[in-house]
């Protein structure tokens, strides 16, 4: 099987809306509303077209992806770091770690790579069965918990990825904090 990870492009947003519904089906199932899986077509493109969205293809099919979107960007995370959004693997390629090797991918090549981050942010829904499991695995540590008004708790969640330089981020943010007016 051929593997290729790259940024989804705008001309990919059909293909990439059928797998977010496809991957977020489950989730909508358990009544949880992540935007993701109720998104339509326009709001696809706008995603695309507002963060860096990228995509493991196996065989030349998009079978996962995730979003990163930036401290700088329309949406940014609550920490002013990169943040996981819209994280999706394709149902019809159980065992087969796709998600998790396209969020491996984008923290060696994107988030450590190329954007020298320090740490990186997700949130999820707390009554979700088993992604907060999945994330602790992966490194992601309980930050706080906040309501969005989206019907469920947002559970926010955090990964350093290079220690020395979170601990440098992390003062720079308490300075910031102390210096506010």
């Amino acid at each position: 099987m051929q593997l290729d990870f790259r940024q989804v492009r705008e001309d990919e947003a059909d293909v990439y809306l059928a797998l977010m519904h496809a991957a977020y089906a489950p989730v909508k199932a358990l009544g949880i509303k992540f935007d993701a899986a109720t998104a339509d077509r326009a709001m696809a493109l706008h995603h695309l077209q507002s963060h860096g969205v990228y995509a493991l293809y196996a065989d030349e099919k998009m079978v996962s992806s995730a979003t990163v979107r930036y401290p700088w960007g329309p949406l940014p995370g609550p920490f002013g770091l990169p943040h996981i959004g819209w994280f999706g693997a394709h149902p019809d390629y159980p065992g087969q770690h796709f998600g998790c090797q396209v969020l491996e991918w984008i923290e060696q090549e994107i988030l450590t790579g190329q954007l020298r981050a320090p740490a990186v942010s997700l949130g999820t829904a707390t009554s979700h069965p088993w992604l907060q499991a999945m994330y602790l695995k992966r490194g992601f540590q309980p930050m706080h918990t906040r309501d969005l008004g989206k019907g469920h708790i947002t559970l926010y969640m955090k990964k350093i990825l290079d220690p020395a330089a979170h601990d440098v981020w992390l003062r720079r943010q308490t300075a910031e904090q102390g210096s506010a007016p």
